[in-house]
């Protein structure tokens, strides 16, 4: 959750222009505000110093037949069985990605310095947290609700992707030490040639991170100390954007074009379009400094060439591949019916229906009675195949995180509201990089 509001804020920040063309500036706002809200309630947000975050509510151990998340089959607003909330003393991943997506916010709400102040305030207090010695481990560890479906691999990307943030967010030079930190990069192998480690998801915050400092280097250029690691940085981010381009055969494909960014698991479509995004963001980057292109190896390739492969993979989300059929719900003619969704399965008919009582529209082969407009299911499988079966998550489930990736990229894409980004919102409170110039002395007179 907190990824998918750093996700949006980061596409509000760059593209607001594009928001208030479309006359979704003020309900994209209203959403990040609903998230981060939520986040503040987590954890003491008045405090400058916590020992823990309320992390998760409900869940399910994968297998007990008791009442919980899997097991029932319930609208929101039907359900009575136990929903304990988690609460973890330690887990630098998960109070990384909080402190991101509070300092993203708070540029996006700069315009509001109470609500600002509060939310940088915030995002300091758990990044102090998330670096706090005793306290340094993935949250999910151990964790037997969260585990099995939140897995995190670890934290030192969430520790640069943080620290980046709150250097936007409050100018203070210690987060780009942070940010900039060699012993971070070197655990996090974030200059590491992996391929699943190019592929930004709510687990791997390391694409997402470099190009972010990349973003500094092109258009402020800080120089020494931080230059060193921002150039390697930049040059791992031309790196996988070469690998996401067909020719270099650095990832499958499928037969139909879409790229398989997550070694052939099911749902691919989240990594696509967070992937889309990056890519085409990074053309806007490029195009801001009349840049036309990057190094490859030797070979040099034109901004047209990321855009259009940003562009040919959010198409095919959205219809153009072999199942004819868009995955995205409420968009085209052709798209998937049995969301795997408790409240749009099950329909608005004044009855409740019980923890097992929900089963018979869980198992029902008919259309969900509710479309849940805009949401991006899983997708199809290595093959281009799509199943559209309610009971089987892998190509039917929506997920917030997803969404947020899919509306970044969109934003980006979209030509309302003219091409390109707004430079300079981003670093509205990062302070001058120089010293001013001194005064001229006063005239001579003899």
């Amino acid at each position: 959750m907190a990824f998918a509001m750093t996700m949006l804020s980061w596409s509000v920040i760059e593209y607001s222009q594009k928001y208030e063309a479309i006359g979704e500036y003020k309900h994209t706002r209203d959403l990040i505000k609903w998230g981060t809200d939520y986040l503040l309630l987590t954890f003491n947000s008045s405090a400058s110093k916590i020992d823990k975050i309320y992390c998760q509510v409900g869940g399910s151990q994968n297998g007990p037949r008791q009442p919980d998340d899997h097991y029932c089959w319930q609208r929101p607003e039907d359900m009575d069985y136990p929903r304990p909330s988690r609460v973890v003393n330690a887990g630098s991943d998960l109070a990384g990605e909080m402190a991101a997506a509070l300092a993203a916010a708070s540029i996006v709400f700069r315009d509001n310095e109470v609500y600002s102040r509060k939310l940088v305030k915030g995002a300091e207090t758990v990044y102090a947290f998330a670096r706090d010695l005793g306290k340094r481990k993935p949250y999910s560890r151990g964790k037997p609700f969260v585990e099995p479906f939140y897995n995190s691999t670890g934290y030192y990307d969430e520790y640069i992707w943080g620290a980046t943030w709150l250097y936007y967010a409050t100018g203070n030079i210690n987060y780009m030490r942070w940010a900039t930190e060699p012993g971070f990069s070197k655990h996090s192998k974030a200059l590491y040639r992996i391929s699943d480690l190019s592929v930004l998801s709510w687990d791997n915050k390391l694409p997402a991170a470099m190009l972010l400092l990349t973003r500094y280097r092109i258009f402020l250029n800080p120089g020494y100390p931080y230059e060193e690691m921002l150039h390697m940085y930049h040059n791992k981010t031309e790196l996988n954007m070469c690998s996401y381009l067909r020719q270099f055969n650095v990832f499958n494909w499928t037969k139909g074009g879409l790229i398989r960014l997550n070694s052939g698991r099911p749902r691919p479509l989240q990594y696509v379009a967070n992937t889309a995004f990056l890519a085409s963001l990074f053309v806007d980057y490029l195009n801001a400094t009349r840049v036309p292109g990057f190094q490859c190896g030797s070979k040099f390739i034109s901004l047209d060439v990321l855009r259009s492969f940003a562009t040919s993979q959010i198409n095919y989300i959205l219809g153009d591949n072999p199942m004819k059929m868009s995955y995205v719900v409420g968009y085209g003619t052709k798209f998937p019916r049995h969301i795997h969704h408790r409240g749009a399965s099950i329909p608005s008919d004044k009855r409740r229906y019980s923890c097992t009582g929900g089963w018979k529209w869980r198992d029902s082969p008919r259309p969900n009675p509710n479309n849940i407009t805009g949401a991006m299911v899983g997708g199809p499988d290595r093959f281009d195949r799509f199943r559209d079966v309610r009971t089987n998550g892998n190509f039917t489930e929506p997920t917030l995180a997803g969404n947020a990736g899919l509306v970044a990229a969109l934003s980006s894409m979209t030509g309302s509201g003219g091409i390109g980004i707004d430079k300079n919102t981003m670093f509205s409170a990062v302070p001058p990089l120089y010293p001013p110039t001194p005064p001229p002395p006063p005239a001579w007179k003899p």
